[in-house]
């Protein structure tokens, strides 16, 4: 029996050695490898929607309502955080913008849930021809002719669905913010993209948004060294597990942003920019109409994740070609990990209030 025991404490030592040793290196990398290719040769598993799409349906529901925009009595000023995915430093800015005791952002409430998204989906595909056709005639309602016409086919008013989405976001996020005693709320997110913001701009007219992007070299390097697992674009659906996936991820994202039209009021900021402390947060906080007091949350050191100092040269080859148009579009450089320029999104920021 002693020595069977040793002979088990033998191996389990040389397992160890291996593990810790050359070999145990090779075998992760091997398997590190091939679980990227195999990534990589997948098909992409979602076809978000876009911005024409999105603002094509939104016209044909804003033909039917005679008082689209609420008569300008809204008083609902949300302030969306969304950035181009995970480690971008979006809780970083969240708790920057939180500094300004009237303000709750939420961050990522039921996130792989995805639940703008879907709604967004739902607004952009809206009604066939035929049905369009049905709501525009079916004409005022009365209760005296309800027994004798057609009504196999007879819906709300249009904007009674937009009141009623506003409703959902407002009864989720609004009021329990304001049960807390803040005045002001608004949502962090790394999963929304340029038509979720459409739909929202739509549903609040006075929201302002936030944009924070980070070069995709390094927020997959910090993504992957973070140890992560699991983490959903959407549940079940789309899971974000390797650098094809966060990549598709991330150029969906940060092309989507040049899509919106002039005048969409956003303000781009680069994580480059905010860790260096060029971030200019006195015009940040006129444009969202609060008072920021950046010191406090950025004297403090909260997470970080990164271990390496550069990628694998196959996690950067997929990145490249899954994030090409995205790289471009955010001036990012594809030769290193890091910042190509100070060249912001948006060239005037007073163009896109």
């Amino acid at each position: 029996m002693s020595f069977a025991k040793a002979w088990r404490d033998r191996k389990a030592q040389v397992r160890a050695w291996g593990r810790r040793g050359w070999m145990g290196e090779l075998v992760r990398a091997y398997k590190s490898c091939r679980h990227e290719f195999w990534s990589s040769m997948q098909r992409e598993q979602l076809s978000p929607p876009n911005v024409a799409q999105l603002a094509r349906s939104i016209e044909v529901l804003r033909a039917c309502v005679s008082d689209p925009d609420n008569g300008g009595s809204d008083t609902e000023a949300p302030i969306f955080l969304l950035s181009t995915g995970w480690r971008a430093g979006s809780t970083l800015l969240q708790r920057v913008l939180v500094t300004d005791p009237r303000l709750l952002i939420w961050g990522e409430p039921l996130g792989e849930l995805n639940l703008v998204s879907r709604v967004t989906e739902m607004v952009s595909n809206s009604l066939s021809p035929r049905d369009l056709q049905l709501w525009y005639d079916q004409g005022e309602l009365s209760r005296s002719s309800l027994t004798t016409s057609w009504i196999a086919t007879l819906s709300p008013p249009g904007g009674d669905l937009r009141l009623a989405l506003r409703g959902l976001f407002v009864q989720w996020l609004g009021e329990p913010a304001r049960r807390l005693g803040f005045a002001r709320w608004g949502l962090k997110e790394v999963r929304l993209g340029a038509a979720e913001a459409t739909l929202l701009y739509w549903l609040f007219p006075r929201a302002k948004f936030v944009i924070l992007s980070r070069n995709p070299y390094d927020g997959y390097r910090s993504f992957a060294d973070s140890g992560w697992r699991h983490l959903y674009h959407r549940h079940p659906e789309v899971c974000i597990d390797s650098a094809a996936t966060f990549a598709r991820h991330w150029n969906r994202l940060a092309v989507g942003w040049h899509e919106l039209p002039a005048g969409f009021p956003l303000f781009h900021i680069k994580y480059e920019d905010l860790v260096a402390g060029k971030v200019d947060f006195r015009e940040l906080g006129s444009f969202l109409g609060i008072e920021i007091k950046e010191e406090t949350a950025l004297s403090a050191s909260v997470g970080g994740t990164a271990v390496r100092s550069r990628l694998n040269w196959y996690e950067r080859w997929i990145i490249t070609r899954e994030a090409a148009a995205g790289i471009d579009a955010l001036c990012y450089s594809k030769s290193k990990e890091g910042n190509k320029s100070e060249v912001q999104l948006f060239p005037s920021k007073t163009s896109i209030r």
